[in-house]
């Protein structure tokens, strides 16, 4: 079964610290990510730059509109996502106990699947 570990993190955290500090923090997260490569459970592991230029597309009644970020309602931000293949939930959980960013940051854990579910 895939699931996906969502980064969430808190906004404005990474203005926190030092170029040094998110260097080293991000190299664990890729030590991790190459962990998990090696073991065979890596699908795609991808870091996000910060909301700060994000944009949020919607469309109603064949309108659409643009809000640009950031988004300050909101107190979280996706900092980056791991895509793993594992046998159980109990083992994706086991995983994202292991994820460097979970020290900092939460680790949402989510199967992939239909969206009607």
């Amino acid at each position: 079964m895939a699931y996906m570990l969502l980064i969430a993190e808190p906004r404005g955290q990474r203005d926190t610290r030092t170029q040094a500090e998110g260097e080293a923090l991000y190299a664990r997260m890729l030590r991790f990510a190459d962990d998990l490569a090696a073991r065979g459970v890596l699908i795609d592991a991808q870091s996000l730059v910060s909301d700060k230029e994000a944009a949020r597309v919607q469309v109603r009644e064949g309108r659409a509109s643009v809000l640009d970020g950031p988004f300050t309602e909101v107190k979280e931000m996706v900092g980056g996502f791991f895509l793993i293949n594992c046998a159980t939930r109990a083992e994706a959980l086991a995983i994202a106990r292991e994820c460097p960013a979970a020290e900092w940051a939460s680790v949402e854990v989510r199967e992939l699947g239909p969206c009607f579910r």
